[in-house]
């Protein structure tokens, strides 16, 4: 196996190299199109687990919808439309012969769920109506990346529809809040919300929320957005009810989503040199166990402490493996797993029997602890809430030194190649000064809540709030 690019040279190619090697996804012969290995999808798994409990905590029920939609339907919001047509994958030919009307590859779910909300939706009664499904979505993408953004990728959309406008600004609040719950808590992930600008906004939203992530190389990647669509999808396709006062009304909607892309943010935000270093929360395995074999020694007592020590673990809810494979000598065995970003190692081996202890060495630090067997299982249980707080902390501290403050683009758009980040500006709200950052391959990531900057970064107006504008994938 060839050694990773270095990670601190070309960050790029180290992301794309590690997922290969580390055996989480691989290429096909579709452009843009990638297969999520075992293993990758068994760290998405983790994440679906997770959010899916807290989607159904808060009310949501889990539905499946049809992969493809009518075309008239994606017509039927004029800002929806032209916001995903360039980006539509559409079907014109099925069962040998031309469709009457073309149907699109689903690349997200609002005008299908809208129609059948109409349907389901004819009195305050039926309201608030709260579904999300777990699917896969088609977005014919120009630059692909594995799991930042492909053709095709794997993603929940929820839809909810309420009676008032404050009902569903409130919705789209909570999802927003349990989406950084996920990220900080369990992907060990810092974020910034904030609401998107007009031109960064879902097509067709009145309003987005988003959460973003400032990447080990500067640049920003988009977590998660949670949609106010308030009435304009409800008009579009006549969802009308019977309100309180028994007079027509159109319900408030909104949509909310997050995706495969979580687990790219994981890679970028925590790997090293090695490899991967995954989030204890999250990891597939989050302890190995290598048993050392010595030659002309039992092995059998070393395969049964191991064992032993494997099915303590588990009763804890330890996710632990034993790594049995004798073809492989112990240095193949802690490469391996070391790219795989498993969070503990522990070793175990004739000399540790007789001492009574196995040797646990970190996979954040690279220290290596010598610990009796009888303190083993809570002494792994500390290292592991320990290694996902301190995952936490050190991204954190880096995306703290990488928070610039700038008063205008003329200074700081020339350097946010070499000096990128987050950089803190005013803004006039005018969206030719927005377009202006386009020059640098910058935009706005979010709006940001505090205020220090008394005028727009681009022209001489003042300015009404600060924003948060960077370099993003």
């Amino acid at each position: 196996m060839q050694a990773l690019p270095e990670i601190k040279k070309n960050f790029s190619e180290w992301y794309q190299e590690v997922i290969y090697q580390a055996e989480l996804a691989d290429q096909t012969p579709v452009r843009g199109s990638m297969v999520i290995r075992p293993y990758g999808y068994a760290i998405w798994e983790h994440i679906r687990e997770i959010l899916n409990q807290k989607i159904k905590e808060t009310g949501h029920d889990n539905v499946a919808f049809p992969l493809f939609i009518p075309e008239s339907f994606i017509k039927r919001e004029s800002a929806h439309v032209e916001g995903f047509a360039p980006e539509l994958a559409i079907v014109t030919y099925a069962g040998g012969k031309k469709l009457e009307e073309p149907l699109v590859v689903r690349p997200t779910s609002e005008t299908m769920v809208h129609y059948m909300f109409a349907r389901w939706i004819k009195s305050w009664r039926d309201l608030p109506l709260k579904i999300n499904q777990w699917a896969n979505v088609v977005r014919w993408e120009l630059r692909p990346r594995p799991f930042l953004r492909t053709t095709e990728f794997f993603w929940q959309e929820g839809h909810t529809a309420h009676e008032s406008y404050e009902e569903a600004e409130q919705e789209v609040q909570t999802m927003l809040g349990e989406y950084v719950d996920l990220v900080q808590n369990y992907l060990a992930i810092p974020v910034v919300t904030g609401q998107k600008s007009a031109q960064e906004k879902f097509p067709g939203a009145e309003k987005t929320l988003t959460l973003e992530a400032l990447m080990p190389d500067g640049k920003a990647l988009q977590m998660g957005t949670s949609h106010l669509l308030s009435q304009s999808f409800a008009q579009a396709f006549d969802m009308k009810y019977q309100n309180r006062e028994e007079k027509l009304a159109y319900p408030h909607l909104t949509s909310w989503g997050t995706t495969t892309r979580l687990v790219g943010a994981v890679i970028m935000a925590h790997g090293d040199q090695k490899g991967l270093i995954l989030p204890p929360a999250i990891a597939p395995i989050q302890i190995v166990i290598i048993p050392i074999f010595k030659k002309g020694q039992d092995k059998q007592l070393i395969v049964t402490t191991a064992q032993k020590i494997r099915e303590n673990l588990q009763k804890e809810d330890v996710r632990a493996h034993i790594d049995s494979d004798e073809t492989r000598t112990p240095g193949a065995k802690f490469y391996k797993w070391e790219l795989k970003g498993v969070p503990l190692r522990v070793e175990i081996g004739p000399r540790d029997i007789e001492n009574n202890q196995a040797i646990v060495v970190d996979r954040l630090s690279g220290d290596k602890k010598i610990v009796a067997l009888e303190s083993l299982i809570a002494e792994i249980a500390h290292m592991l809430t320990t290694m996902q707080r301190k995952l936490f902390e050190n991204a954190q501290a880096r995306m703290q030194e990488k928070w610039f403050k700038g008063e205008k683009l003329a200074e700081f758009g020339p350097i946010i190649d070499q000096k990128p980040g987050f950089y803190q500006t005013g803004w006039c709200g005018n969206s030719e000064c927005e377009l202006a950052l386009k020059e640098y391959k910058a935009s706005i990531r979010c709006l940001w809540k505090e205020k220090i900057f008394t005028h727009c970064f681009n022209c001489d107006k003042q300015s009404i709030q600060d924003i948060l504008v960077a370099k993003a994938y």
